[in-house]
């Protein structure tokens, strides 16, 4: 409990700058960064005014001060797990190394997951980042837990199949080279904890993206052929194959 309301508390500090980037990088492809003052001094208050010239901009507030409180209380709630059998490594694996993996992609993850609701783009200035913090992150978790090599290889494979499935998708599917981008980095986080669990957040993602696309159809807020965000489904399945691994 306590461990899932420090987490909440972090991500509602840290919910205005998530905002700002996330406003920030909310541009068509090819656009500059979105600027709001004219000195380009840009900084989004909580209630989504811009403190230069109060301008509102960026996702309705609110949105991200929840989405970044959920995701840190459940990152919280994962770093007082005591442990699980790993199958990888057929010993007992400790939470906590993995609560700055989590962070560093959640926080990732809360700005992406807003930046393609609003422009269905995932942009390399965020993805490219977050893989490269991945994996130093990993390998430094790898470090605190005895040093069992065999957790940071399955990191390794899973992040390379998952890149290489959705790359494959994404020329044959209406997935964007984004989302493969993205994809990666799930991977190698859901591979610290096996294979079972890269699958279920695999298949999370494609669940929570069905179901998300079938309640646009069908309240009409959106027709067959239209553009589906599925970075938001990629995110929150990573995560409830998380929380079940723990």
């Amino acid at each position: 409990m306590i461990g899932a309301v420090t987490g909440a508390v972090v991500g509602l500090l840290a919910s205005p700058v998530l905002r700002a980037v996330a406003a920030r990088h909310s541009v068509p492809y090819g656009e500059p960064l979105r600027v709001c003052c004219p000195r380009g001094r840009y900084w989004l208050l909580p209630n989504g005014s811009c403190s230069g010239c109060e301008e509102r901009g960026g996702p309705t507030p609110g949105l991200v001060e929840l989405a970044a409180a959920g995701v840190g209380a459940a990152i919280g709630s994962v770093a007082q797990s005591p442990g699980m059998q790993s199958p990888v490594m057929h010993s007992q694996v400790t939470y906590w190394p993995m609560v700055l993996v989590l962070a560093w992609v959640g926080l990732f993850g809360v700005v992406l997951g807003f930046v393609d609701a609003a422009v269905f783009r995932l942009p390399d200035a965020l993805t490219l980042p977050l893989a490269l913090g991945t994996a130093a992150l990993l390998v430094l978790a790898e470090l605190l837990t005895e040093h069992q090599g065999g957790a940071l290889l399955c990191c390794l494979y899973a992040g390379l199949a998952f890149g290489a499935c959705y790359g494959a998708l994404a020329l044959v599917a209406p997935i964007g080279f984004g989302d493969a981008k993205l994809a990666p980095s799930l991977g190698a986080v859901l591979g610290w904890y096996g294979w079972n669990t890269a699958l279920a957040g695999f298949f999370y993602g494609f669940l929570l993206a069905s179901l998300w696309g079938a309640a646009l159809l069908l309240t009409g807020r959106s027709k067959r052929g239209d553009s589906l965000a599925f970075g938001p489904a990629m995110l929150l399945g990573a995560l409830l194959a998380v929380l079940a691994a723990s």
